[in-house]
């Protein structure tokens, strides 16, 4: 007698018997049940996950022979049950869609409905693959399948749901079946085995599961495979020689490698996983898999049910995922997708993973905005060393200096190192009039990044000792504001040794900043020294850049590597202009911008 294979052998009978689909099935059992069985039932699913074996069901149950009428529990035993579980009913005909997908034959099949059924209650059409019917062919069945007679009724499967028409889809019940949770799949081949009679351990079942991806009969058919090509006890071990897939364990001492930024144990351990005849596509893949598992580990933890592994597989798993940040992983996964695509096509395949791994080795790991934002804000808030320069670099800075009620103030130039000395105090209006170069200087002897934040505020009021500053409401306005307003402290102590005494800072939005706060006092007004007729909008609106600039800009390497790696589409390009800080002085004390100096004879 010529052998069965399992997934055939152990195929669902009944309603009760199905596995991870419970609620179709008890959608069903409750319709014939209740008696409103439709016309039309489509059946939409990946591949393994019992779409046949559930039209089969059904037709057993509306057709079973031992009963009166349609019953939820058919006997298995008249003729009609063990026709249709051969598929060799005369009443229940199953067509392949993928050959009889022609106009010629739908009409063929309606032509043939009208008819009677031969012994059974119902003719039942069981079409598989329905979706590789022609267009031609849908329009052709549309009608028979609206207003079919009351003794036909239709059941189609597909693994392509988006491909039927919808006038299709339209006209029948539409079931939805899910994949095979991994439990249920190792359950069912730990009891296949033990009715078989044949010894395995455990581990065996995790890998099975994890293989199948959701398809029972793939669980099954690789474990039919298994029996015939492996030794009792079967193992892990067996199943991973016999399919060719990677080593789990080489794959993630390469992955390891990578975390530990290591080139040479990168390209040993890629050249460990060639050698065993895998091809790059292949390795790229296991890559993928194992580091997904990593981020689902950092971020479901140890025991999630998304992880499909063994005890020992996840202590590995541990170590691996602490070598890692999510922010790598995700970009990791990333990459190796698109890398795996092109190694497909690729005459040098093995070049271009080696690369690709080295790139990955030997970048920096990707950190989040709130991070980068941590970091920043963790900067000392001191002034920071700076290089001795010459006179000379000093010079070509451009600045104009800063002009004070007894004239122009010019730095020492005699290039000394220890001199402490500090600018000559400046009355408000000066400081207001200044206050671009100001802000910069500040800025920069506070750091923690104010060198670029402090000079897009403006200086808007001024009233004895206190100074207020608004910022732009657009682009890193809000931003400037808030790392401003952290060191608040720092800026006042600074602005206080420029203007010789103390000075109180007050930051204001662009909203609530009042430019004719001194209209009825005699204090002069500090906002009327800045074009007072333009508006504010317009004062901090940034510069649209032409044809040229935006097509430099898309160009531009560092952006299109940027783009790349983020998989982004530029929606805006806008121009920017910043301020470069001032050369670095000959001095401890942060540098004073100057343009002009007075030449005195040095020592």
């Amino acid at each position: 007698m010529a052998y069965t294979v399992l997934a055939r052998r152990y195929r669902s009978q009944t309603f009760d018997d199905v596995l991870g689909q419970d609620v179709v099935a008890q959608t069903l059992r409750n319709a014939i049940a209740a008696g409103r069985v439709a016309h039309a039932y489509l059946f939409c699913g990946t591949r393994g996950c019992g779409k046949t074996t559930m039209a089969r069901i059904l037709a057993k149950s509306l057709n079973c022979l031992a009963a009166d009428g349609p019953t939820v529990t058919p006997c298995l035993k008249c003729d009609s049950c063990i026709a249709i579980n051969t598929g060799d009913d005369i009443d229940v005909i199953e067509i392949d869609g993928a050959s009889n997908n022609k106009v010629e034959n739908v009409r063929e099949l309606t032509s043939n409905a009208i008819y009677r059924p031969a012994r059974a209650r119902f003719k039942i059409y069981i079409i598989d693959e329905v979706h590789m019917l022609t267009d031609s062919a849908f329009n052709a069945l549309l009608k028979t399948l609206e207003e079919p007679p009351d003794h036909v009724k239709f059941i189609f499967a597909t693994t392509e749901p988006n491909k039927v028409l919808a006038t299709i889809q339209s006209r029948c019940q539409r079931f939805d079946f899910h994949n095979i949770p991994p439990d249920i799949v190792s359950t069912q081949v730990s009891k296949i085995l033990k009715e078989e009679g044949i010894s395995f351990e455990p581990d065996l079942l995790v890998h099975l599961a994890r293989l199948a991806n959701g398809s029972m009969r793939d669980a099954l058919s690789l474990l039919d495979q298994l029996i015939s090509a492996g030794t009792q006890p079967l193992n892990a071990r067996q199943l991973i020689d016999l399919i060719g897939i990677p080593d789990r364990q080489k794959v993630t001492v390469l992955l390891t490698a990578i975390a530990d930024h290591a080139a040479s144990p990168v390209l040993q351990g890629l050249d460990a996983l060639l050698l065993t005849g895998q091809s790059a596509a292949q390795i790229c893949e296991a890559m993928i898999e194992i580091m997904r598992e990593a981020m689902v580990f950092q971020c479901a933890g140890r025991d999630s049910a998304l992880l499909v592994l063994t005890d020992e597989e996840r202590t590995a798993m541990a170590d691996l995922a602490g070598k890692f940040d999510i922010a790598g992983l995700v970009y990791n996964i990333t990459a190796l997708e698109k890398l795996r695509w092109t190694l497909k096509n690729s005459e040098t395949s093995r070049a271009l993973l080696e690369a690709s791994l080295l790139r990955l080795a030997l970048s920096e790991h990707f950190i989040g905005i709130d991070q980068l934002a941590a970091q920043v804000r963790a900067m000392p808030a001191g002034p920071v060393d700076v290089k001795k320069k010459s006179l000379t670099a000093v010079r070509s800075s451009g600045f104009s200096p800063l002009e004070t009620p007894g004239g122009t103030f010019k730095p020492k130039a005699c290039g000394c190192e220890d001199s402490e000395e500090r600018p000559a105090p400046q009355d408000a209006d000066a400081l207001c009039r200044q206050w671009p170069q100001v802000a910069e200087r500040v800025g920069r002897a506070v750091g923690a990044g104010l060198g670029l934040m402090l000079p897009q505020s403006r200086a808007t009021a001024v009233k004895a000792n206190a100074l207020e500053l608004s910022f732009p409401d657009t682009n890193t306005g809000p931003m400037a504001r808030s790392i401003c307003e952290e060191r608040k402290a720092a800026i006042e102590k600074e602005l206080s040794a420029v203007a010789g005494r103390p000075i109180a800072l007050t930051l204001a939005s662009p909203q609530t900043a009042r430019p004719d706060e001194h209209a009825d006092t005699d204090e002069p007004n500090a906002a009327e020294l800045f074009e007072p007729e333009k508006p504010e909008q317009e004062l901090f609106a940034p510069a649209k850049p032409t044809r040229q600039q935006r097509s430099d800009a898309l160009n531009d390497p560092a952006v299109q590597m940027v783009l790349q790696g983020l998989n982004a589409t530029p929606i805006s390009i806008e121009k920017i202009e910043t301020v470069l800080p001032a050369p670095e002085s000959a001095c401890n004390h942060p540098a004073i911008p100057d343009a002009e100096f007075e030449e005195y004879p040095t020592e």
